[in-house]
């Protein structure tokens, strides 16, 4: 297993939380640096999720979770918006992949920044989901990065190395 961060296995478990989000925020841009727009852009599934999209997407789960959530900003305030639902992975015409980059990094830096300020027992209060402490908030975003930097990974591969036989 290649680490993308060095890993970090022992310590506070603040620190593990925050290395361990950082180092799944890294694997989900690492799927998509390096493509061409057009390759970042591909829809490979029925659904509208894209190499750049899935990125885009996780620019606006920091910025509702760290931002609205945790920070208390309201939702028109939050940078870059906070698109709902599936509309979280739609990139404009004029967006590139650089931009999408940028715009993620920012996003996670200023959740970085909000999150300092606060102790993981914290309680906020999500519009849907109820209370929720910033433990849960890494919890959560840990596993959905994960989970999008592996959807990431197959859409890259299959970018890179498309219908290489039927494996059935």
């Amino acid at each position: 297993m290649t680490w993308s961060l060095p890993p970090v296995t022992t310590g506070a478990e603040r620190r593990l939380l925050e290395t361990m989000l950082d180092r799944n925020r890294a694997e989900v841009v690492n799927a998509v640096r390096g493509l061409s727009e057009d390759d970042a852009r591909r829809r490979l599934v029925t659904s509208l999720t894209t190499p750049i999209g899935l990125l885009k997407h996780v620019a606006v789960a920091e910025r509702i979770w760290f931002q609205h959530v945790l920070g208390g900003l309201p939702e028109s305030e939050c940078d870059g918006g906070t698109k709902p639902g599936d509309a979280s992975f739609i990139v404009g015409d004029d967006e590139t992949v650089s931009d999408v980059i940028a715009e993620f990094e920012r996003a996670s830096a200023r959740s970085r920044v909000i999150a300092a300020g606060f102790d993981l027992d914290v309680i906020k209060v999500h519009p849907r989901v109820g209370d929720v402490s910033l433990r849960f908030v890494y919890l959560l975003l840990i596993e959905d990065f994960a989970r999008h930097a592996g959807h990431g990974d197959i859409l890259r591969e299959q970018i890179e190395h498309p219908a290489e036989g039927d494996l059935r």
